[in-house]
């Protein structure tokens, strides 16, 4: 059995993808700087794919430069806001990625810096009044929260932020990485200056990203030794990537809302045979349990702790099944959770991320529950799980 429930950490490359790659890798190989015939041909497909993936987000291609992935793209729009902006203050919250605290706390000590971190409600929300409060008392502000939590799912409300930031000429940025493939951006209808996005999020491939900038705003790069992305980002383009990435966010937007309603399907359905099983045993972290107020394909568990030892996590994932205890790239210094540290939440329980994308299916939805009861009961976990309900789920 081998089932993918880690669709939050990276996805699997779509066929149709990886159709319109191939010829950028075995064909069309030129270096789309060079002036000759084979690599104009590779500068036509760069230039196409900006258009392609502007039109989607309904902004100028000359808005869009493109990245090695989210991780850069949030470096580069908070670096070089900061430094071309002279700014002097950042507002953020401290359940972001790793990503964006990591380079504000770099700027922090190198620079005459000050961060503030917006209050959070019991569940990750932001305070909006709060976010007001600090605008209104601070200048040259930066304020960078994120669109859609990478692990417990909670959704931001960016065009709410976007108009407070507006009110108080604050720049805004915002980690878009989890929500871009997964929800359609009029980008023009928000005042927001930054946006990022990573091909892997939305089954293109791996090491291509981009960021949008706002047309208003200037940044200064990071990466210098060419005039490639227009000065922005010194090296050569990744041509297959940047191809796959269009098509791949093509593709997402064909059937998104079909695509939304169908992994919020699955999300409920775990959530109603966890609970119908696991009763007050289980909480959900953040607002993942919430169609509503969380991304539709993430939902993050805290389980009792097994009374035998190891975590749920290693135990599904030596019965094929793939999940995680939070974000991959915080699962590389076996920190714990930043997030559910921040919330102090559930810290005594073992939670587990499941996020689902199209290629899931029930009938996996199904073997998983019963492979967690099966863990469970093999621990001599001993509470009065319902069998025949448990029976009635699997073979129904």
């Amino acid at each position: 059995m081998e089932i993918y429930c880690d669709n939050a950490a990276t996805t699997s490359l779509d066929l149709e993808v990886l159709d319109t790659m191939i010829p950028y890798l075995a064909n069309h190989y030129g270096n789309p700087s060079s002036s000759h015939g084979i690599g104009r041909k590779a500068r036509e497909a760069v230039e196409e794919s900006r258009l392609k993936i502007a039109s989607l987000l309904n902004v100028s291609e000359n808005d869009i430069f493109f990245t090695s992935g989210a991780t850069e793209a949030n470096n580069l729009a908070l670096s070089g806001a900061i430094k071309t902006y002279d700014i002097k203050n950042v507002i953020t919250s401290k359940l972001e990625h790793k990503a964006v605290l990591q380079t504000l706390g770099q700027y922090s000590q190198q620079n005459d810096l000050e961060s503030d971190f917006v209050k959070l409600d019991s569940k990750g929300n932001i305070d909006f009044e709060q976010l007001e409060w600090l605008l209104k008392n601070n200048q040259q502000t930066l304020v960078s929260l994120m669109h859609g939590n990478n692990e417990i799912g909670n959704l931001t409300d960016i065009k709410k932020v976007g108009e407070i930031c507006k009110k108080y000429d604050a720049i805004f940025h915002s980690d878009t990485t989890q929500t871009i493939g997964k929800y359609r951006f009029d980008v023009k209808k928000l005042y927001i200056d930054y946006i990022v996005g990573s091909s892997h999020k939305f089954h293109g491939p791996k090491g291509v990203g981009f960021i949008y900038i706002n047309k208003y705003r200037k940044i200064q790069p990071h990466i210098f030794g060419g005039a490639q992305e227009r000065g922005t980002r010194g090296g050569t383009e990744n041509v297959a990537g940047i191809v796959g990435m269009a098509k791949a966010l093509e593709i997402a937007y064909r059937n998104l809302e079909e695509y939304q309603n169908y992994v919020a399907f699955l999300k409920s359905k775990m959530i109603m045979a966890l609970q119908d099983l696991f009763g007050d045993e289980i909480t959900f972290n953040g607002e993942s349990d919430s169609i509503g107020n969380s991304l539709p394909n993430i939902l993050n568990v805290a389980f009792p702790n097994l009374k035998k030892g190891g975590v749920l996590v290693n135990r599904l994932d030596a019965l094929g099944i793939a999940v995680s205890g939070g974000s991959a790239c915080s699962n590389l210094t076996n920190n714990g959770s930043h997030v559910l540290k921040t919330l102090n939440r559930n810290l005594d329980k073992d939670s587990v991320r499941f996020s689902f994308c199209k290629y899931n299916t029930p009938a996996e939805i199904d073997l998983i529950i019963k492979a967690i009861v099966d863990i469970y009961d093999q621990d001599i976990f001993v509470r009065k799980l319902n069998q025949k309900k448990l029976s009635a789920l699997i073979y129904a």
